[in-house]
């Protein structure tokens, strides 16, 4: 009995203090929309009509946001044949 998506969903979103409006700002980081009500679907018990797993692109699109969201964007590569002074 190992942890699913969901649970990993729930206790990323404990873990780091998210409400809803901040996983939807998270998600949408890396262009990837989602609504307060399909959230809802997935924090709900495994037994309720309106649960909905967490599949593998959601959760990968919500950890590369989370990533942005607590790092910041990745910093611009300088071309090779460039010198790096040129370049901030």
């Amino acid at each position: 009995m190992g942890l699913n998506n969901n649970d990993i969903f729930k206790k990323l979103r404990v873990a780091h203090k998210l409400r809803d409006d901040d996983i939807v700002k998270i998600c949408k980081l890396v262009d990837f929309e989602i609504t307060k009500s399909e959230l809802g679907a997935f924090f709900r018990n495994e037994t309720h009509e309106k649960y909905k797993e967490v599949g593998d692109q959601i959760l990968r699109n919500f950890l590369n946001g989370l990533i942005i969201h607590l790092r910041g964007p990745m910093p611009k590569k300088v071309p090779d044949n460039l010198p790096k002074k040129n370049y901030k």
